[in-house]
């Protein structure tokens, strides 16, 4: 049987050589198979077809046999590929998860990250806002201290002018 094609192949026998013819005897022995079929070759043919029948049959048998095991190992190969498959397929699926898992994980700490600098963004905007009505109110306790400042100084200025006297200290650096 050849490998790659799988058709069966004959194989083919060759007959023994008859043995060499005795020399000299003192008697004559009984004809040997290989003298009755040179004597009477019809006598021989019915052994000689069931010699080639017994070796067609143990070929065949031996063909039969290898493409047995031909088959067997065709669908043991195929067992192996199938499992091995089956095994990479669960490889990707398994690593697959894996990533969609991670990347999962990955979006939801970014979605908090942006969650907390919107938060704190917030927050500082807040302080900011704080920060400017502080100001504000500041600005307006000075303008409104500065206003009350002036009027007690044109009132002093007014008091002085009715009285007459000036003012004892002109500026605090200066002695007047």
């Amino acid at each position: 049987m050849t490998a790659d094609k799988g058709t069966p192949t004959t194989v083919e026998t060759t007959p023994t050589p008859p043995p060499p013819p005795p020399t000299a005897p003192a008697t004559t022995p009984p004809p040997t198979k290989v003298e009755a079929e040179q004597k009477n070759p019809e006598a021989a043919v019915p052994e000689k077809r069931l010699s080639d029948r017994d070796v067609a049959f143990a070929n065949v048998e031996h063909e039969k046999r290898l493409s047995f095991i031909k088959a067997w190992e065709d669908s043991e190969k195929t067992k192996a590929l199938n499992k091995a498959q089956k095994k990479l397929a669960e490889l990707d699926s398994w690593e697959n998860s894996k990533k969609a898992s991670v990347e999962a994980k990955l979006k939801q700490i970014e979605e908090d990250f942006e969650k907390k600098k919107a938060e704190y963004a917030e927050k500082m905007k807040n302080m900011v806002a704080q920060i400017h009505k502080q100001a504000e109110e500041k600005r307006a306790i000075v303008q409104a201290r500065r206003g009350e400042d002036v009027l007690i100084v044109e009132e002093k200025a007014a008091k002085y002018r009715a009285t007459g006297y000036a003012p004892k200290k002109f500026l605090g650096c200066f002695p007047s």
